[in-house]
């Protein structure tokens, strides 16, 4: 089967979105909505690097989809569309169709379409979906707005991955493979929150980046991280490990002011939010149990480890 044959049979159907051109030619064209800001990333996924080697084609599918909309989710914006790059060691029907379910499947779950892509053989099966998104010109929420003050947020749980990758077969496992991107919280919080970012390489690290942008520090509250009932059977320092340095979550953590977190109470949420902290004048992390300092090292995911 040639590299066009396998477009037609799997990844070329019509698209639920507003597109001039999709699949089929050698660019896709999309006319802007007045008034918005295209917002664009892209991620990698590597076999055996970033989901086990066992990991079924519908989940790989679905996760290649899902980690990019949650990139889009972080600046407040609407998911619009993606574009494939395909790596494949050879041509397997059977995973192909459940790869492409599992991403169609995403797709529709977040009405998105899927507009390009490439195709080819290499070695190693590796996975690059570009995401594209809307939101209205200046609204997007960044990295850098963090006030001193601001309470530090996560939606949901987090080491539920970090865990399940350690334990598989275990139910928190559809976490890892199925992860889900906070879509329509992130539009929520377009215009209340200050500063925001997706838990991917771990809760500290990638809080981390917000201060780092934002020229401020945090104080995090231990007792305040929102850990599921399942890792409870480890030590509790193991549980905060997880939760702090485990990644693959792809939850969302932002920085909001008392008065909009307020407001966004007053909006029909579809996710638990835990306030875990606060941003401080002075810079660093920090950590604290029952009123008292807490030290604590470790690392997020290191791409290049």
């Amino acid at each position: 089967m040639a590299e066009f044959s396998i477009i037609d049979t799997y990844f070329n159907r019509q698209n639920r979105n507003a597109v001039d051109l999709g699949v089929g030619d050698d660019s896709a064209l999309l006319t802007p909505p007045p008034n918005q800001q295209l917002v664009i990333c892209a991620d990698t996924l590597v076999a055996g690097r970033h989901f086990p080697l066992d990991t079924t084609p519908h989940a790989i599918g679905w996760k290649s989809v899902a980690v990019n909309l949650s990139d889009i989710a972080a600046m407040g914006a609407k998911p619009h569309s993606i574009l494939l790059a395909l790596s494949l060691p050879q041509i397997d029907h059977d995973w192909l169709k459940g790869f492409s379910q599992g991403l169609y499947d995403c797709c529709d779950q977040f009405g998105v379409s899927l507009i390009g892509g490439d195709t080819t053989q290499s070695p190693h099966l590796t996975l690059s979906v570009t995401a594209l998104g809307w939101v209205e010109s200046g609204q997007a929420v960044t990295r850098s707005g963090a006030q001193i003050g601001d309470y530090i947020c996560v939606s949901g749980h987090v080491g539920d991955a970090a865990f399940a990758l350690q334990h598989l077969g275990h139910v928190l496992q559809k976490r890892l493979d199925y992860p889900t991107p906070r879509c329509q919280l992130g539009q929520q919080l377009k215009g209340l929150a200050s500063g925001m970012i997706d838990v991917s390489d771990g809760l500290a690290q990638d809080l981390g980046h917000i201060l780092k942008a934002s020229h401020v520090g945090a104080q995090i509250q231990l007792d305040k991280l929102p850990i599921s009932e399942a890792l409870h059977i480890l030590p509790q320092e193991k549980q905060w490990h997880h939760a702090l340095a485990g990644g693959d979550d792809y939850e969302l953590c932002f920085t909001i002011s008392p008065q909009n977190y307020d407001k966004l109470l007053q909006q029909k949420l579809d996710i638990n939010i835990t306030i875990i902290g606060q941003i401080t004048k002075q810079k660093g992390l920090t950590f604290e149990l029952d009123g008292a300092h807490y030290p604590l090292q470790f690392h997020g995911y290191q791409h290049f480890a």
